[in-house]
């Protein structure tokens, strides 16, 4: 027998209108609400805002309007964090900028909980979402421009920095998907004229905040991996680019001297 909210949801253009109905259906706390839920998911809203959070390394990572919804891709760097963590004396302190919901360090600070771990993001509608994950895992927050957002005291201090830096030129941003061109922050998705304004800044002023020996982790795209190796080691960093096919994922891994 048919299922009225697949047939729904398949009209209104899902994919996987199936699963997307099942969730759905769990986020529902009674037919209006699944009623409602449904209806924003036709016009277009991301599912991950629609039904609150967004899966990302086995973890749900609370979500909404106004924030970046985390990607299966940015799982590399995830994974390659949580298995440099695993080095880190207790104290060490990890960072992760451009945060948006904060699901790296979210990763890292109940993966960790002997570290320290430290949050920031331009956007005041992002870091709300990033509170809510991280406050209570005990990492802080932070509001401001890379590196200026962060205490002075971690200068020189930290051992590991974690970026999703938007990466997408500007001339590209059009061509997204309408979920994220319409529903995420454009300060998350538009890197300038070739991607990699952002990413150019947060390389340059690494050396002044990583201490001896720290890494680097940086999502980049297939395309630029090469330029943010260039950027990299202009910047005195020992630099290697990480790449999984499955997961259509590029990374820049970066080691201070």
């Amino acid at each position: 027998m048919s299922d009225p909210l697949v047939d729904r949801l398949r009209a209104a253009g899902c994919v996987f209108a199936e699963e997307e109905a099942a969730l759905l259906r769990g986020a529902a706390g009674g037919a209006a609400e699944l009623e409602r839920l449904a209806a924003r998911r036709e016009t277009g809203e991301p599912l991950e805002h629609v039904v609150g959070w967004a899966r990302f390394l086995g973890l749900r990572v609370a979500v909404g309007p106004g924030v970046f919804v985390p990607r299966p891709r940015t799982e590399l760097l995830g994974a390659r964090a949580l298995h440099l963590v695993r080095d880190l004396a207790p104290g060490a302190v990890v960072v992760e900028l451009c945060c948006g919901a904060g699901a790296l360090a979210l990763a890292v600070a109940l993966a960790a909980p002997h570290l320290e771990v430290h949050a920031a993001d331009v956007d005041p509608g992002a870091l709300a979402w990033a509170r809510r994950n991280l406050e209570p895992v005990g990492a802080a927050v932070h509001e401001g421009d890379l590196w200026r957002a962060l205490p002075g005291r971690l200068r020189g201090r930290v051992d590991l920095l974690l970026a999703d830096a938007p990466y997408v030129p500007t001339d590209e941003v059009r061509l997204m998907p309408a979920e994220a061109r319409l529903h995420e922050p454009r300060v998350a998705l538009d890197g300038g004229g070739d991607g990699l304004d952002v990413h150019r800044r947060l390389l340059a002023g690494a050396p002044a905040w990583l201490a001896p020996g720290a890494r680097l982790l940086l999502e980049t795209g297939a395309s630029q991996a090469d330029a943010d190796l260039a950027l990299a080691r202009a910047a005195g960093l020992a630099a290697r680019v990480l790449r999984d096919e499955d997961l259509d994922a590029t990374c820049l891994e970066a080691t201070a001297p």
